[in-house]
């Protein structure tokens, strides 16, 4: 049976272009109409902070819906390492909650098998003929 994907939210920010003027408060509102996501501008900063679940959205995906809204993201070297690593770890995540979970077995059949296994000298040599040689 597979894990119940978790309802829990994640959190990111979203830097955008220095010199695109608004665009932070524009991208809050843009993304207001999507359902389950909720979006916080710091217009001063030229960044929104996100939160949404995992199980209904990916940030790829967000960046990729404001990216087509014609928003320009932060291209500086920093930014593009911190996103690569959220898509990267977002994908894990959503790969890891997808697995079945293990079966886990109570002890007790370990104990039967241990106890039904024969203990001592395995050697299948008759008495005798270990004593000639």
């Amino acid at each position: 049976m597979p894990k119940q994907l978790e309802v829990q939210r994640t959190q990111h920010d979203i830097v955008f272009n220095p010199t695109a003027v608004d665009q932070a408060v524009a991208a809050a509102r843009f993304l207001a109409h999507l359902n389950g996501i909720q979006a916080q501008a710091y217009p001063a900063e030229h960044k929104i902070t996100i939160s949404y679940s995992l199980c209904e959205y990916a940030l790829l995906d967000i960046e990729q819906q404001l990216q087509n809204a014609g928003f320009e993201l932060d291209t500086h070297f920093w930014q593009k390492i911190k996103r690569e690593f959220v898509h990267y770890s977002e994908t894990v995540q959503r790969d890891n909650l997808a697995m079945p979970e293990h079966n886990l077995k109570s002890p007790q059949i370990y104990i039967h098998v241990w106890e039904k296994h024969p203990h001592g000298d395995h050697d299948d040599t008759p008495e005798e003929l270990r004593r000639y040689l």
